[in-house]
């Protein structure tokens, strides 16, 4: 098997990817959308020797899976709903990510402030159970704090009435690096994925799905791809997918997604200094809140709050934003202000909507995946979480297999296989933590510092040497992709994003000849300057 991490960087021309897509011949398997679940499924298909092709409209993972809390964890909070099922093996899942992506997925330390006599037993014990079902996958066991020590953690945490903490262990990523690292992990094991080429229609074969037909969205030249079987990955939008395809076979399908926002802000870290993650397991509207060191910055979040559309690029309800500023408040010395907030972003969760309820609150809704297989042979997988999504994956194909829409292939293929830039074993990663910078390319990072431009810093820790990575090996084609998922500053400053834009663009449109798009960049980048923009 070919061992990606110790590959050279695949390049990702355009036109070349163009041309491969073009070729006649079926498909073993056509993925649609580049979120985390969709590239999982090419990972694992293309590593068990499929022929695989992954279609995405935008770029990948431009949806929801660049906006999550950047957690890797089991979910402790699933534990008071009984899920146990679901935090078990995203346990078990978490550890595995950590080994196979190193640079992008690390050990973060947890520590929560108790202000009351009953919350160090009380949690206490959950944080204890969550120890025991994590077992030999555990990264560190629960402590019982002292105030002293509680503030040696959390350095600016209220001080007034804290009793103590508990300290407990969960993990941390970059997750448009992660989606990043699968898209080209597959490259290497011979998948063809593909960015902003949006599916368009399903093709049909005696009643039964045989392919897709797609539209490139820079050039508008359209493809019809034969496959065997098709997997409809589209995160919130898989009603869509699977709306027409109801329409084809004369199925009317029920929609099984309700989508829930979760919002977060970021601050400077000296809001919350140090190297560890606080957490409020109840707020005062029982709502959980995190505060976690990020690349330089601080998060601050989340919510989760239903809402019937599905925009591309949602923002906060007012009512959002004053709950985070003012639980933070509560919470830490020093109450942040929407004037302290250096970037806000909304990720749309993909929960999964019990038939024939239409009105469950969404915090009581299914955090665990789905898989449906139509009467046509398509093939919806939706819900779950991003620390699950290799799991997801191999369920996905064992249900292909179990449709006799793929030939039966070796299974568990991706739990010990390193994703391109994983550094070898033993290596010391830099904390994802610190500030952005060469080693969140892992052992990627003396290739990027070769290019030209290496010493050209733009801001932000950005190089000119990354602008070039990014379009040479990293399939980015506009500021936007550069600057939000290839190298996360839109997420960290907002506005400094907007002032790199015409500088990006300039370097990006040498490199790739196609439009950069960089005053749509800045219009995007002043809507996340702003605390609440147009809903």
């Amino acid at each position: 098997m070919t061992d990606a991490a110790a590959a050279p960087a695949l390049p990702t021309r355009r036109e070349e990817l163009l041309e491969r897509l073009a070729r006649s011949g079926t498909w073993d398997l056509a993925v649609v959308g580049g979120g985390a679940t969709g590239l999982g499924v090419a990972l694992d298909a293309a590593s068990r020797g499929l022929s695989v092709v992954l279609l995405e409209s935008y770029d990948f993972a431009k949806g929801t899976s660049s906006r999550a809390t950047k957690l890797v964890h089991g979910g402790v909070r699933y534990l008071a709903q009984g899920d146990i099922g679901l935090v078990r093996e995203a346990l078990h899942e978490r550890t595995t990510l950590l080994r196979n992506a190193p640079h992008l997925a690390q050990p973060l330390p947890f520590v929560l402030p108790t202000y009351k006599l009953w919350e160090m037993p009380f949690y206490g014990a959950g944080r204890v159970m969550y120890d025991a079902l994590a077992g030999v996958a555990g990264l560190g066991r629960t402590e019982f704090l002292t105030r002293g020590r509680t503030l040696q953690a959390l350095p600016t945490a209220q001080p007034q009435g804290l009793k103590g903490g508990i300290r407990y262990w969960d993990g941390q990523f970059d997750d448009a690096r992660l989606a990043l690292a699968l898209a080209r992990t597959a490259a290497v094991h011979g998948a063809l994925v593909v960015n902003y080429c949006e599916v368009t229609q399903l093709l049909y074969t005696e009643g039964r799905v045989s392919g897709v037909a797609a539209r490139d969205a820079e050039t508008g030249r359209e493809f019809r791809l034969q496959a065997r079987c098709v997997v409809n990955a589209t995160g919130v939008w898989v009603d869509a997918l699977r709306q027409q395809d109801g329409r084809a076979i004369g199925r009317a399908a029920q929609p099984m997604v309700a989508p829930s926002q979760g919002v977060h802000v970021v601050v400077d870290r000296d809001f919350l200094p140090g190297q560890h993650a606080l957490i409020v397991p109840k707020t005062a509207d029982g709502r959980v809140l995190f505060a976690v060191p990020w690349l330089g910055k601080l998060i601050l979040g989340t919510t989760d709050t239903p809402r019937d559309d599905l925009p591309r690029e949602p923002r906060p309800f007012q009512q959002e934003l004053d709950f985070i500023l003012q639980e933070s408040g509560r919470y830490l010395v020093r109450a942040p202000r929407v004037q302290d907030l250096r970037s806000t972003w909304v990720g749309l969760r993909p929960l999964v909507r019990p038939v024939g309820n239409g009105d469950e609150p969404t915090k009581t809704l299914s955090r665990e995946h789905t898989v449906l297989v139509s009467r046509s042979g398509l093939v919806t997988v939706t819900g779950g979480k991003w620390t699950t999504y290799r799991a997801m994956a191999e369920d996905v194909l064992e249900k292909c297999f179990a449709a006799h829409l793929l030939p039966q292939a070796a299974t568990g293929v991706t739990a010990d296989l390193p994703l391109v830039g994983a550094p070898g074993r033993g290596a010391a990663p830099t904390p994802l933590s610190a500030a952005p910078g060469p080693h969140l390319y892992g052992s990627e990072a003396a290739q990027v510092t070769s290019l030209g431009g290496d010493h050209r810093h733009l801001g932000g820790g950005l190089t000119a040497a990354m602008v070039r990575f990014a379009a040479r090996h990293e399939y980015a084609r506009t500021v936007e992709d550069v600057l939000a998922r290839r190298f996360r500053l839109l997420f960290l400053d907002a506005a400094m994003a907007g002032q790199l834009a015409d500088e990006v663009a300039a370097l990006l449109q040498a490199e790739t000849g196609a439009d950069p798009q960089a005053e749509a960049f800045k219009a995007l980048a002043r809507t996340y300057g702003q605390a609440v923009g147009p809903i």
